[in-house]
């Protein structure tokens, strides 16, 4: 019989610890993926979590037995991966991540050569299907000569398995810790031109998650070249054990030490990161957080400046604001489906040379079409010093000209029968009907769009206006009574 392995979802591998994920079942992962890609050379990393490198020892074990060669970037984010998955020419790259799940949580993020995402539908499956095939015996056996039976501490998350032996695999000749960061910094400073800026104060917090040391790597190299920037750091130093709580600014409660820090400091902006840095999130002078979708306007006026004509790819949730900035400066905007894997296919079919969401994640064609959240920063504080603007007054018109309600979200008992009660309602008094990602009405003056989960009974409302925040607010309130009408 199969061993059944249920932290497989539609983009990535995500799981509890113990119940879900485990080190026998991380070695499946990196034997399966050797075996369905056929890999010969794999790029490994891990982020700050305690129970990462275990994991990333075990898939390293994992893929070694398949026939791979594994190189160990040590602690990084996603996007280093991606990174080094590329500049080294490997057939595919894995980070062990939960980027901002809770403590007791783990994962995977996946991609081929090239930095080509893997998805359910583009490999993930079949890697799932190999790796519930792979017999319990010898697995453990395989395990069992990895570790020599050196049992972790009880306290530990893994309690009771033997940890995989970094020298033991280093005796192979298939096992090597090699850095890519001198060259993952002189990517990522290409992206601006360092003579262009001028004195800026940033307050940056890493959250004691994986942005600190690649931030450090990128502020030695600014140093060097005379860039006249001073850094205000929060939760700095990598900590696994998360001191000031699980690293994700995409929630209101998690701002306020950022928000502070920029006050306090007199900052002309700050940023704060996720767990894995693949998303970052701004602060103006002010402290106040500027939401995803205004950022991603900036970025696509920034690279149309740079790029006349170009493609820039949007998700579907909110895109009035980001279809006007990106029609006015002479590009191409167009439409894709939200999630990842659809950006980053879309990019690819179109050549674009960005594409944004609204919940943070940014696009590159020169980085892979893969997100990251280095590279948004860094062309914010360029904007910053060649415009002669506060990041608040970039900002402030284009959300007076089109006001959003942010992503809200609800649960409930039956999502179908809400979004079918919304549609009978509205639809039919709707100019424009999209129906790319969730149900996406139209009505002149003011929109929404309405999605599903794919993993939980939740709904959730996107509400923008053309400059009537009156508006948005009355609609947006119209539609959560509709929505959470018992």
């Amino acid at each position: 019989m199969a061993t059944p392995i249920t932290c497989f979802k539609a983009y990535d591998i995500r799981g509890e610890l113990n119940s879900q994920l485990t080190e026998d079942v991380a070695y499946r992962i990196g034997y399966a993926f050797a075996q369905e890609l056929n890999a010969k050379t794999v790029v490994v990393g891990s982020d700050v979590r305690l129970t990462s490198t275990p994991l990333k020892l075990a898939l390293s074990a994992g893929l070694i037995d398949a026939g791979a060669t594994v190189t160990d970037i040590g602690m990084a984010g996603t996007e280093e991966i991606y990174f080094a998955t590329k500049h080294l020419g490997v057939d595919g790259g894995i980070e062990v991540t939960a980027s901002h799940n809770p403590i007791n949580y783990n994962g995977m993020k996946l991609v081929k050569s090239g930095s080509v995402p893997i998805s359910g539908d583009t490999g993930l499956n079949a890697i799932k299907e190999k790796a519930e095939a792979l017999e319990d015996s010898f697995v453990s056996e395989r395990l069992a000569h990895y570790t020599e039976g050196a049992l972790i501490d009880a306290d530990a998350f893994f309690n009771g398995t033997a940890h995989v032996k970094e020298d033991k695999l280093s005796e192979t000749d298939k096992y090597a810790v090699k850095s890519c960061m001198s060259d993952y910094v002189f990517h990522m400073l290409s992206y601006v031109n360092l003579s262009n800026f001028t004195p800026l104060k940033v307050v940056v917090n890493a959250g004691n998650g994986a942005a600190g040391p690649a931030l450090d790597a990128i502020e030695k190299e600014m140093k060097v070249q005379g860039v006249p920037i001073e850094f205000v750091k929060v939760h700095h130093n990598a900590d696994g054990t998360f001191p000031n709580g699980i690293p994700n600014p995409l929630l209101p409660e998690n701002r306020a030490d950022t928000a502070d820090a920029v006050k306090a400091s007199g900052a002309d902006f700050g940023v704060a990161w996720d767990g894995d840095f693949d998303r970052c999130f701004l602060f103006d002078a002010d402290g106040e957080f500027i939401e995803g979708y205004y950022i991603v306007g900036l970025l696509a006026e920034a690279f149309i400046e740079k790029n006349t004509d170009s493609k820039i790819i949007y998700d579907p949730r909110v895109y009035w604001n980001t279809e006007d900035i990106v029609a006015n400066a002479g590009g191409t905007p167009i439409k894709s489906k939200t999630g990842h894997a659809f950006i980053k296919e879309r990019m690819r079919k179109e050549d674009a040379v960005y594409g944004g969401e609204m919940s943070a994640h940014h696009y590159f064609r020169d980085f892979a079409y893969c997100d990251s959240g280095m590279i948004p920063w860094l062309l914010i504080a360029e904007l910053v010093c060649v415009k002669k603007q506060t990041l608040a007054s970039m900002v402030k018109a284009r959300i007076e000209a089109f006001p959003s309600s942010g992503e809200i979200n609800s649960k409930l008992k039956d999502a179908d029968a809400v979004l079918e009660r919304v549609t009978s309602k509205y639809q039919p008094l709707a100019s424009v009907v999209d129906t790319t990602d969730g149900l996406g009405l139209e009505f002149g003056t003011w929109r929404f769009n309405l999605r599903k989960s794919n993993t939980e009974p939740v709904i959730r409302l996107n509400v923008e206006s053309k400059g009537d925040t009156a508006l948005m607010e009355q609609k947006t309130e119209e539609l959560l009574s509709l929505i959470r009408a018992e």
